[in-house]
């Protein structure tokens, strides 16, 4: 099935690991152009600079397409305007933006800091929020439509039992607010998706499946955790054309843990 992506520019935050990085590949691999945003955090010795450009090169060696590695926070403002005109200067005016970027710190909610609370909003929420904003403006300025898809979490919807109770907030909030765009926008046919993704296999999950991947696997009736491609498919369908009757809705990947 051709989902008519060839050529389109597609901004996938916290697209150079993980979820991230295999969104990357589905897309390249239908022929968009992409762009690829990280975060690196010296403090806590994290560089993905060199990961981020890795890939950017691959895509473009396998696939034969635009890829480029852009840094940028997305809880800041100026960033993700940046963002937005780097990937514009060197592949042209985006047409997806894929909200990706996320934290997951572990605390019970009796026990979290204030300023991980608020960090964890920032990033998940907020730089969601930000992004979302920047490529709406353009859109309506241009006149054009597009297509957001914006990655959720069962615990939207179910809350959380391990410590991640600031997660779940702000993934909640991200799909009230992504709601909310879709109605807004969707005259305009600028199309507003998300994901819930179950438990899957990245950087981000590593420690909490090695603590008790069975955990998980009980309460997943298909009874395995999602590899990242199962995930990006899906996401790589709701920013085509094929999807092009669909806003407003929250698409279930959890193994048939959610089922809504």
């Amino acid at each position: 099935m051709d989902l008519h992506l060839k050529d389109r520019v597609a901004i996938v935050t916290g697209g150079s690991r993980g979820l991230g990085q295999a969104i990357c590949e589905g897309l390249a691999a239908e022929g968009a152009q992409v762009a690829i945003d990280y975060l690196s955090d010296p403090r806590a010795g994290i560089d993905l600079t060199e990961e981020a450009e890795t890939l950017a090169t691959r895509l473009n060696r396998q696939y034969g397409v635009g890829a480029a590695a852009i840094a940028a926070d997305v809880s800041d403002a100026g960033q993700v305007e940046r963002l937005f005109t780097e990937t514009e200067r060197r592949l042209g005016p985006p047409d997806v933006l894929i909200n990706n970027a996320g934290i997951w710190p572990t605390a019970m909610a009796h026990e979290i800091e204030e300023a991980d609370f608020r960090r964890v909003l920032e990033i998940n929420l907020i730089g969601s929020f930000l992004t979302c904003r920047a490529a709406v403006r353009r859109w309506l300025e241009a006149g054009r439509g597009g297509r957001i898809v914006n990655i959720t979490s069962p615990a939207a919807f179910q809350g959380s039992t391990t410590g991640h109770a600031h997660y779940a907030a702000s993934k909640a909030g991200l799909v009230s607010f992504s709601l909310s765009l879709a109605r807004e926008v969707a005259p305009q046919g600028i199309h507003v998706n998300l994901v819930a993704p179950g438990m899957t296999r990245t950087e981000m999950s590593r420690d909490a499946l090695a603590a008790g991947e069975s955990h998980y696997i009980q309460r997943i009736p298909l009874r395995r955790i999602a590899e990242p491609a199962d995930i990006a498919d899906v996401v790589v369908f709701l920013a085509s054309q094929r999807a092009a009757y669909m806003t407003g809705a929250t698409v279930d990947v959890t193994g048939g843990m959610l089922m809504r």
